[in-house]
């Protein structure tokens, strides 16, 4: 794998006195799908917001392109080129489709027009819908929508929060293969899914979380045959 875009280094995040990230260390090399998976309360959210700058640290250092970026607010982090697909997709339900996706490129002064093809080339359904409000959309084309909001800020690392909760398995085949897609032009990708069959046939390297720690590691079609990883979160 290539060099890592994206390290970790004994990071640790409390909310309160509990601990709920206990000093994890990992790397995303650039270029790559990094998912990973645990049960709910393993630490999977708290680690990525806390990437996004919307959770301070309480220990630990996080660094990107070779820049210390550890407790930096979530503009400074969008500046430098990291995005966040929120759970729960978190759009704008009052403003259209295009709105949306211009609120994505809301740092950029340059010209957008070109982005707004590219996400529309992604997400064909978003172009049918562009003047129509995020509210209205389907489950699954609000997630697109978070998805091409995100990329509307050029990131050279996307992170996604559950991409495939709530929606249908057809809709969810697509979401990652769009994911795939994001990839192979370029985007790093770092994420997180209750999924775990689909994520570890899609990520290049998985990491494990149980309560606060990385339990396991390695690449994504050695943990789907693994027997804990099957017996604990492919429910085989």
């Amino acid at each position: 794998m290539s060099e890592p875009i994206l390290s970790i280094h004994d990071l640790k995040v409390n909310y309160g006195g509990i601990e709920a990230v206990k000093g994890i260390s990992f790397d995303v090399p650039e270029s790559s799908i990094i998912t990973l998976i645990g049960s709910n309360g393993a630490g999977k959210s708290s680690t990525l917001r806390t990437i996004a700058g919307l959770v301070k640290p309480s220990g630990g250092k996080i660094t990107f392109r070779g820049d210390d970026i550890t407790g930096l607010d979530p503009t400074s982090i969008v500046k430098r080129g990291i995005t966040l697909v929120p759970e729960g997709r978190k759009i704008f339900p009052d403003l259209t489709v295009l709105e949306n996706l211009k609120m994505g490129a809301y740092l950029r002064n340059d010209d957008i027009s070109g982005d707004i093809q590219w996400v529309y080339d992604l997400f064909p359904r978003l172009k049918e819908r562009s003047w129509q409000a995020g509210g209205t959309l389907s489950g699954g084309e609000q997630q697109m929508l978070a998805v091409g909001r995100a990329l509307m800020s050029r990131p050279k690392m996307i992170m996604m929060d559950e991409p495939s909760l709530g929606l249908a398995p057809l809709i969810v085949k697509g979401i990652f293969e769009i994911i795939r897609e994001i990839n192979n032009q370029g985007v790093t990708v770092l994420l997180i899914e209750q999924n775990a069959n689909m994520a570890l046939k899609t990520a290049d390297f998985a990491y494990v979380l149980e309560t606060g720690k990385i339990t396991l590691s390695g690449p994504g079609s050695e943990l789907l045959v693994n027997e804990d990883v099957k017996k604990a979160y492919l429910g085989t």
